[in-house]
């Protein structure tokens, strides 16, 4: 099965695909947000059909305390949106620090600085460290 993980921002939309084995996460795109437009569902809806996915995977933004916020509830919101677009069912993961994360791993690649410092990169990058934290959970309750 192939899931799509999705860190979902105000601004872009992180992308990553598991391979079939549901074993390895790997960046995919990320999309563009229009300031004052809705989140482009038919736009992911497309990608995930295109890629075969069969479960969404949303990281889920929570305080430093882990807590939910009134941006939680939007991406929430979101992900109910498209999981009941699509059929298929989410699962919702803590994605504290995996910006930070993917902005450091990104950054000690050893990319020329304009590639380093591409959001783009780094929002697929955080969306492939949701995924891969959910992968390797399910991995280790099975």
């Amino acid at each position: 099965m192939r899931v799509l993980g999705i860190d979902y921002g105000m601004r872009r939309i992180g992308l990553a695909l598991s391979d079939p084995t549901e074993t390895i996460a790997t960046p995919l795109d990320t999309l563009i947000r229009r300031r004052g437009k809705r989140a482009p569902l038919s736009k992911i809806e497309s990608i995930a059909i295109e890629k075969g996915a069969e479960h969404l995977v949303i990281g889920l933004p929570l305080n430093l305390e882990g807590n939910e916020t009134e941006w939680s509830e939007e991406v929430r919101t979101f992900g109910m949106q498209l999981a009941k677009r699509m059929n298929l069912p989410v699962s919702f993961v803590d994605e504290r620090m995996t910006s930070v994360l993917a902005e450091r791993t990104i950054r000690s690649i050893g990319l020329p600085k304009t590639k380093r410092e591409n959001k783009a990169r780094i929002d697929a990058a955080a969306a492939q460290l949701i995924l891969q934290n959910w992968l390797d959970l399910r991995k280790h309750t099975k």
